[in-house]
Formats: structure tokens, sequence, C-alpha cells
């Protein structure tokens, strides 16, 4: 009788043990984690882009920062996870910084990722240290259009279905007549098209729907961290449109790259890691 409790005592602690320590959390992200220094920097990628276009920058500052360089899921290849959003990646992206003690970190994101360090620095104040901006404005579409107004029930299934319904010729050729805006450096082309090639189609369409209906002007008023906003040198031709998106920023830095295109960190790298180096050094 004894070793009949004695067993099932056992039992249930093995039955514990699986479901507490067996559960992985799972994140919208994958996530690569190198260098050992006290501050933390996080990295996200913009709309289809893998990890890998920080390459050059963690390999700069990982001597004295940990890097934390995410790949959201479903694009370049990474997972997909269901119901993807702007909000979710928000949120789960703010969770995993939560969940791993991660103290202040600083946020460095371009283009949609430049939108979701807007998004977590204004909705978790308390959680970023410093936030920096790479080609990213609080709502692209009021640029494009000033009367802009957000949908607050957005319907993306008729994107969803365009998209997933390209063969995949089409969608290569949508990817290459888009390049030559938003690249100037040749020698990556194929590499930043290959990124989108290898994104799920469907998260692809959803989150570049959400996106395109996402609005931050007002919410950045929340921002309390230093920001620096580094912006491609076309868009020295929209200045007070662009200054007047950001103009619920406070303590923040504008600075417009001298050549190039949306790919700063391509195009302009010189001056790109010049304005890097002074933001983060400063105290």
């Amino acid at each position: 009788m004894k070793k009949l409790i004695f067993l099932t005592i056992l039992l249930l602690f093995m039955v514990l043990c699986v479901n507490v320590f067996g559960q992985t959390k799972s994140y919208p992200f994958e996530v690569q984690k190198t260098g050992q220094g006290k501050q933390a920097l996080i990295f996200i990628p913009g709309f289809a882009s893998s990890g890998e276009v920080w390459k050059e920058t963690t390999a700069k500052f990982d001597k004295t920062f940990t890097c934390y360089t995410l790949t959201m899921a479903g694009f370049a290849g990474a997972q997909p996870k269901p119901d993807a959003s702007f909000k979710s990646w928000e949120d789960g992206i703010a969770t995993y910084i939560k969940d791993h003690k991660i103290e202040k970190p600083i946020i460095i994101g371009h283009s949609m990722g430049g939108g979701l360090a807007l998004a977590i620095a204004a909705d978790y104040p308390d959680l970023i240290g410093k936030i920096i901006i790479v080609d990213a404005l609080p709502c692209l579409s009021a640029l494009m259009d000033p009367s802009f107004v957000s949908k607050e029930n957005n319907d993306c299934s008729s994107m969803i279905t365009k998209m997933t319904s390209m063969t995949d010729e089409q969608f290569r050729q949508m990817q290459n007549n888009a390049i030559p805006r938003l690249l100037a450096d040749t020698t990556m082309k194929e590499t930043v098209i290959g990124w989108s090639i290898k994104s799920d189609r469907k998260t692809f369409a959803a989150m570049y729907c959400d996106f395109s209906n996402t609005d931050l002007r007002e919410k950045i008023k929340n921002i309390q961290c230093p920001s620096l906003i580094l912006l491609e040198s076309y868009f020295t031709n929209f200045k007070p449109a662009i200054e007047d998106q950001y103009k619920n920023l406070k303590n923040a830095d504008f600075q417009y790259a001298n050549k190039g295109l949306h790919f700063i960190m391509y195009d302009d790298k010189e001056w790109y890691f010049a304005q890097l180096n002074k933001f983060l050094s400063a105290q």
C-alpha cells in the first residue's frame, strides 16, 4: 500500500514537472542573442525583413552590449503564427522584455520595426531606456493622404486574398518593381527581395494591411525616453509634414541621411554608424 501511495505521488510530481517546466512560452518572433554587455539592445527589422538586416550593426556593438535580434514570425522564413497583428507583435515584444527581465533596453527599429518601437515605448513607457527609429513614421499612410483616419475594424481579407492568389513569379516581380524605391545599394538587392520571397504570404498581406492602418501620432505623447529619429535623405523634401507627425514626441533628435534610400544601414553606413555611436554613448 505504501509503495502504491509513493508511486502515485511520484507520478503526480512528474506530471506537474512536465506541465510547469515542459512548457515553452511562445513569442511572435525568433530571437538571436549575442554579446554580454550590461546594456541591452533589441533590434526589430522592417516589413518582411530578416534580423540579418542588422548583421553589420550588431557586429559593431555586441562587444559592449547584449544584442537581441528579432525576426518576426512569418517573415524571411521564420515560422508563421496565426492571427498576426501589429498590436499582438508589440505586446509580444514587451512581454519578452518583462519575462526575461531585460532592464531598460534600447530598442532599434527599422521601418515597421520602428513603428513597433514607437508603440512599445508609448504603451510601456517604464519598460524602455531609449529608442532609435530608422526611417519610420508614426503614420505612413498620412504622408500620402493628409486626411487619413485609421479604420476601427479594418478588413484585411481582400488584401490577403490578393496576395495569396499571386503566382510566385507575380510576387517576385512586385518586389522587383518596389526595390529601386527602397534600396540604393544594388549589391543587397537580391538579399532583400529574397527575404520577401521567403515570407509567409498570408502574414505578409495581413501585416501590410494592418500597418497601413496604424496611426501612432497621438499615442507617442506618452513616450518618456530619449529618441533618435533617423530618416532617409529623400525625406528632407517632406520635413514639415514628417516633423508634424512627430510633434507629440518630446526629447527627440531628428537626423536626415546624406544619401540613399529606405535601407539607411546599407545606403549611408558611415553616417548611420556615426549617429548610433553618438546616441548610444550619450548619458
